[in-house]
């Protein structure tokens, strides 16, 4: 099975954008980083408002960096307030401890990197999130 390369992240990034037409959501922003939280692609759907980035990146950064969906780190976040500011302080503002952030495995259960989905309920784009990645042919764990 290939990586995450280009093709896979565009795959990614359409099917979450279908899932989110299909639920009738708002514009989302998508994107996809690699096993090192480095961005392999970004797209953001016409009138997703500004910032979208920035949380899409943050929600993939709390799972890729912790190794557990970011719906975890908000599980986390409401009990060790604490400990999630200072994740935040240590991987210089780019960790949003919200569901939406949605590790990539491979068949092998290998983290391959992570999703980060915004722009409607963090609920949703969790859902958008994980159909993105298993239409590319890889496991989410949301």
């Amino acid at each position: 099975m290939a990586g995450l390369n280009l093709a896979k992240c565009r795959k990614i990034v359409r099917a979450a954008f279908a899932k989110g037409k299909e639920m009738g959501l708002q514009p989302l922003s998508v994107v996809v980083l690699d096993q090192g939280g480095n961005v392999l692609a970004f797209e953001r759907q016409d009138g997703a408002s500004a910032g979208r980035f920035q949380i899409a990146d943050g929600k993939a950064n709390a799972a890729v960096m912790l190794g557990m969906p970011s719906s975890r780190a908000m599980e986390r976040a409401e009990t060790q307030p604490y400990a999630m500011n200072a994740l935040n302080g240590a991987y210089g503002g780019r960790f949003v401890p919200l569901s939406g952030g949605v590790l990539v495995k491979d068949k092998k259960g290998m983290i391959m990197g992570a999703v980060g989905v915004t722009g409607d309920t963090s609920e949703n784009d969790a859902i958008c999130a994980v159909a993105g990645i298993e239409a590319a042919a890889f496991t989410a764990e949301a």
